[in-house]
């Protein structure tokens, strides 16, 4: 199937997100529009034509720069002159030096928002702990780049590049990073958003990285919706296409993120706890039905969970929780009154197969916190943590819930 029979049959229903996950790349590269061509891979590339050479929206990730860069030659062979960066993650800023390295190339121009280099600072900051979550989010070998392309040029809040005979908008939003780029090429009636639009529930909440901004996302979408694009190139998953799709996928997604962020602030704003508010804000089942609002990848929860951070920060509302005892101090002594680690990891069980999987990794934790050399405990907690991870459906949850039975693999034996 073409990338655009793909996104029809993903729009109708044919076919579900879970068979065509936006973040299985397809390897596939295809002419969408006059002058626009588009690699699907990782993280997806945009290029456009123009007479002074290319100009790419995003150029690959760190791990599949040189794939992606061998597809868009396919298409074609004209030097890329110019780079837009949608955002630093490093799934959409490498291989630059992979097209400058061409026969009779020169130095590309890296355009990226002011606060993209400031991002590279901190990820040589946080390399291993970055490594370490890359390899429980995606289970992959613990690795995360140390060398970073910095932009050649920067903007705040808006800015127009002239290239070869073609005019490229640029716009910033806080979204899912606060150095996010999206861009218009209006002549083709193209739409670049990289990671704001992922045919997936937007990455709002993700609990292993910096903060996101969900009611500032939303307006850059519901921004974007109105200038009734054509063809939308996201930055993972495939196009959409025609006016009215690319409307409703954009005014849709924003809706989502709207109504988690008005339900949050409300109970915020009477004082609820975040465990309240967890059980009390819902996405509406009409958006997360869309086939590009699945939470196969994020979910609602999260970002529920990354606002009351962002409005409220880190207490929670527990008493206890603000000066805690140590969780190994608290698991001893409810073990000891429960009659032993064994117990607990019994309940555990008991509770997983009644279909109550939350409740029951609440008590395996403490088992395991209690005796963390039973490998009897590990042996039952890698069990249930398994079980979890098949029944989860975004990326992230599977990812730790198959990271927590990895390390009791280890441990049991």
């Amino acid at each position: 199937m073409s990338l655009r029979e793909i996104s029809r049959a993903l729009l109708d229903g044919a076919i579900s997100p879970s068979e065509r996950h936006p973040f299985s790349p397809r390897f596939e590269a295809e002419r969408v529009a006059d002058g626009t061509l588009f690699v699907s891979s990782f993280a997806n590339v945009a290029a456009f034509e123009t007479s002074d050479g290319l100009v790419a929206i995003d150029t690959g990730s760190f791990f599949l720069a040189e794939p992606t860069r061998v597809l868009l030659r396919r298409l074609s062979q004209a030097p890329l002159h110019t780079a837009v960066f949608t955002h630093g993650h490093v799934d959409h800023c490498f291989g630059v030096e992979r097209y400058e390295s061409e026969e009779g190339a020169r130095r590309v121009h890296v355009v990226a928002h002011e606060a993209l280099p400031a991002r590279f600072d901190r990820y040589k900051l946080t390399r291993g702990y970055n490594g370490a979550i890359n390899a429980r989010q995606f289970q992959v070998a613990d690795m995360f780049p140390d060398t970073f392309r910095y932009p050649d040029q920067t903007y705040r809040d808006a800015l127009t590049l002239s290239c070869g005979g073609r005019r490229f908008e640029l716009h910033h939003a806080l979204g899912e990073t606060d150095d996010h780029t999206w861009v218009w090429a209006a002549d083709a009636g193209v739409l670049c958003t990289g990671d704001l639009f992922i045919w997936a529930s937007p990455n709002c909440g993700n609990p292993q990285k910096v903060q996101r901004y969900p009611r500032e996302w939303a307006v850059a979408l519901r921004a974007m919706a109105k200038l009734d694009a054509e063809v939308l190139c996201p930055g993972h998953g495939v196009p959409i296409f025609g006016a009215s799709d690319v409307r409703r996928a954009l005014e849709e997604t924003a809706e989502l993120l709207e109504t988690l962020v008005e339900q949050t602030l409300a109970w915020m704003n009477r004082g609820a706890t975040l465990d309240r508010i967890l059980q009390e804000v819902k996405a509406p089942p009409r958006l997360l039905e869309r086939p590009y609002l699945s939470p196969i990848y994020d979910e609602p929860e999260f970002i529920v969970r990354n606002l009351f951070r962002l409005y409220g920060g880190w207490y929670d509302g527990n008493p206890a929780h603000l000066k805690p005892a140590p969780e190994a101090r608290l698991a001893a002594e409810l073990a000891s009154l429960a009659g032993g680690a064994r117990k607990l990891s019994a309940r555990a069980v008991s509770l997983a197969a009644a279909g109550e999987r939350r409740l029951a990794c609440h008590l395996i934790e403490l088992a395991v916190q209690a005796a963390p050399d039973d490998a009897e405990v590990h042996r039952l907690r890698q069990q249930i943590y398994e079980e979890r991870a098949a029944a989860e459906t975004s990326l992230m949850a599977k990812g730790v819930f198959a990271g927590a039975a990895r390390e009791s693999a280890e441990r049991g034996d």
